[in-house]
Formats: C-alpha cells, structure tokens, sequence
C-alpha cells in the first residue's frame, strides 16, 4: 500500500524554509513506496555540491532586471525532457550550438544583448495527466521523468525511484562541466561562428541564410579588428550560459537548497533559474511555497486559464518586493487566445505597476494528436503564436522579453512544417522524443530569423 506522500515540515508555521512546502498541497508529485528510502536519497543529495553557485544565479538575475527594463531579450531552449539513456557530450554540443547561432541571429537583429538559458542539466521531470497508464488492462504507475522512473512498460521500470535523484544529480553534474567549457574554453569564439552551423542544417534554406549572415558578422568583425578592436578579449570569446529547469520535483530542490555563505539567503543550486508549471502554480500549492524562499529567477507558466487578477496574486506571492528581474511570466496560449487574453494579463500587470519579463512559449500551446498516433506540433501554428505575441505588446506598449522553445540540435522530425518541410508521413522517420515533440536545428533557427526581424521591426532598423 502507498504511503503518505510526504511528512510535514518540522516548521508548521508560517515562516518559509527549505522543507516548508510539505505542508502544502503538492501536485504533480510521485508517490514513493519507501519513505526510509527517499530520506537517505535527501540525505545524500544534502551533502553533495552545488550545481551552481549564487554568485552565478545573481549575475543572471542583474541580466534579467535588465531585459525587464526592455534592454535586452531572453532565449530559454533545449530538451523537452532529458534522459539517461541519451546523454552523449555530441547531443549537449548540438543544442548548445544550435542556442549559440539562434543567439547571435537574435543580438544581431534586435541589437540588444541575449541572455541564453538551457533547458538542460536538470530538466529530467515531467507532469503527467494521469497518475496512471493502463495498457491492455494493466495498470501501472506513468511515466514522470527519468529522475523519477523509467519510460518500459514493466513494473520494474515504472516504480518510482529515489536513488534515480542522484542518477540526475550526478549526469547534471557533468552537463554542466560541458557546458562551461563549451562555453569559456574557445567553442563560443565569435570568430567560428560559420563553424556553428550544424550539418544537417548546412543544406536547408535556413543554413543558407545563417550563411549569408555570418558573412556580414565576420565583415563587422574585421572591421572592428581593422580600427584597433581587440576581439581576442572575453566579450568575443566566451559567453554567459545559464540552466534552468520546471521546479516539479520538490525532494531533489529542496535537497539542493543551499544558504549563501556571504548573504545568509537561500538559493536552488540545481540551476540558476527554475519555473512553476500550469498545473502546479496553485496559491496554495507546494510549488509556489518553495520557490517564494528561494533567491533564484523565477519563472511561472500561465495559459487562457489564468485571470489578471489571478496572476497578481501569483507575481505578489513569488516577487511581493517587486523586484525587476525575479519573475518571468511565460506565455502558452495558441495564438487566437493569446490575442484574445494576454492583453488583459498585460494591463493588470501595468495598471499594478508590477515588473516583470513577458516570455513566449509558442510550443506546448500548439500540441496535437495525428492520426497515425503521434503528438505534434505544427509549425506554422508555433510561428502564428510567436508573432501574435509580438503583435500584442506593440499594442499595449510593453517588452517582448523572449522566447521558451523545446528544441535539439538534433535532425529529428517531430514537429511538422517549416522550411525543414517535416511532414505527417516523415514523422517516424527521426521521432526520437520520450516525452514531447521538439524542433530540429532548422526550425528553431527559422524562429530565431523571425524574431530578429520583428525586433529589428519594433527598432525601425532595415529588414536583415
């Protein structure tokens, strides 16, 4: 028989800690046979060190104020679930190549800077619809993440693992060691940009236009290099690269949770930036509870579902010192109830003198069904989202701060439409997903080309 699903908190009062979410109500959460278990797999994760370091997390947070004050723009991608079974240093250096040109595209076009965040080295948990999956009469527990249990159909399998915490704990570990190399130790250097370009993009319409524009970034390049600019420095050579992931698994957060030795504030240092999703960003809930305490960027995800008046409540409880930079509301709607609600959200928000980052997230709006049984999204739907999102804060006067994708650097053919022209019949040629399906290299430098221009068009600058 299941056990309860977690004790509560020794701290019953109102006074935020580490462990006060348990007593909240806590959506969303698998339920663990063994609690003695689950607390020696807390303990462990306790003593281990942090993934990321509050000086880190605060230089993301001055970035986003900035973005908050319209001087910038935010690029959040990468997987929509990662995996054990497909961890591969190639698999981060695609996504991390196919962020970096959709970056440069993105600072070249809106000539502001672009705070790049990955999905990556932490996004293992997933929501499910049902707490169940039944096939041909058997019932077993779904599918939550590899973090949580695995994706075969078998008992074993399905069991809801703690030890798979420190699994996580360990592969975001060395993700992150990749990453910062990728990123300080000469692959981010400006001067490879044409380098950049991933193989299967190179023949498609869009590699030709990454291309053509490289061409003109390297021409700015010798011209500065021509007038006395050194571009061996940092700025040129490096860049800033943070993660991020849906804070859903609150033993694995909380046992990550670290007091700062030089403010004494608490901080998540399972990522630099962590958001709540749709289905647990309840006032109530265990999730809001947590993420109130902690120091990081928060972001929270609201649909048509979420009233103005609702979301007040939200950005009062998770930024209640309205500080510019901590809260990004990230925006999945379709773009007809986009149109039709995200302008009431944004004059709430305005009318409240509220600060906040207003993100796009033009995928999980934009999920179907096709009639061979894959989940899709079509492109051309994700493209109608984004631009209608652009479209509404040039009406209300206020910041398009960004884009959230679920996206690889790898040739899959999960998402139809495009340029990459993935079609219903070409699905299951390269549909590698365990969860939802993603855009390719192709598609996701399309958007990245389209939000340069409709920046570019906001600045009045010429079209690229």
């Amino acid at each position: 028989m299941d056990l309860p699903l977690f004790p509560p908190s020794d701290d019953a009062s109102n006074e935020w800690s580490p462990s006060s979410w348990r007593n909240a109500v806590a959506k969303q959460m698998p339920v663990y046979d063994d609690h003695a278990e689950l607390e020696k797999t807390i303990k462990t994760l306790d003593r281990v060190a942090p993934l990321v370091f509050a000086g880190e997390v605060r230089s993301l947070h001055e970035k986003l104020a900035r973005v908050a004050q319209g001087e910038g723009i935010v690029l959040m991608g990468g997987d929509c679930a990662e995996s054990f079974k497909e961890f591969h240093v190639n698999h981060i250096r695609d996504t991390f190549r196919v962020i970096l040109q959709m970056a440069l595209v993105m600072t070249y076009g809106s000539s502001m800077p672009v705070v790049k965040i990955g999905r990556i080295a932490g996004q293992f948990a997933k929501p499910r619809s049902e707490p169940n999956e039944v096939i041909a009469g058997v019932s077993l527990p779904s599918y939550r993440g590899d973090i949580v249990n695995g994706e075969e159909f078998t008992s074993e399998a399905r069991r809801n693992d703690p030890h798979r915490m420190v699994e996580a704990y360990y592969q975001s570990a060395q993700t992150l060691n990749i990453l910062r190399a990728f990123s300080t130790g000469g692959y981010a250097d400006i001067s490879r940009l044409h380098a950049w370009n991933l193989d299967f993009v190179e023949g498609t319409e869009e590699g030709s236009r990454y291309r053509l524009f490289a061409s003109k970034v390297d021409e700015s390049l010798r011209f500065m290099k021509a007038i006395g600019v050194d571009t061996s420095k940092p700025e040129f050579t490096s860049v800033d690269f943070y993660t991020s992931h849906e804070c859903l698994l609150l033993p694995y957060e909380q046992a990550l949770t670290r007091q700062d030795s030089i403010t004494g504030k608490w901080y998540d240092c399972s990522a630099h930036m962590l958001w709540v999703g749709e289905r647990t960003r309840n006032l109530d809930g265990a999730h809001i509870e947590f993420t109130r305490g902690i120091c990081n960027p928060l972001g929270v995800k609201v649909s048509d579902k979420c009233t103005p008046e609702e979301l007040i409540r939200i950005i009062n409880k998770m930024n209640p010192h309205n500080i510019p930079g901590k809260l990004s509301i990230i925006v999945r709607m379709g773009a007809e109830k986009l149109r039709n609600h995200l302008p009431g959200l944004i004059s709430a928000v305005q009318r409240e003198g509220k600060t906040v980052v207003w993100i796009s997230d033009p995928v999980h709006g934009n999920t179907r069904k096709t009639k061979s049984g894959y989940k899709t999204r079509d492109f051309d739907k994700i493209r109608e989202e984004l631009n209608a999102f652009f479209d509404v804060h040039d009406e209300m006067g206020s910041h398009p701060g960004g884009i959230h994708v679920e996206m690889t650097g790898e040739d899959v053919t999960e998402c139809t439409g495009g340029l990459s022209d993935v079609t219903e019949d070409t699905l299951k040629h390269r549909y590698n997903t365990t969860c939802d399906p993603r855009l390719n290299g192709s598609q996701a430098l399309e958007l990245a080309f389209l939000i340069a221009e409709r920046m570019r068009l906001r600045t009045g600058l010429q079209p690229m």
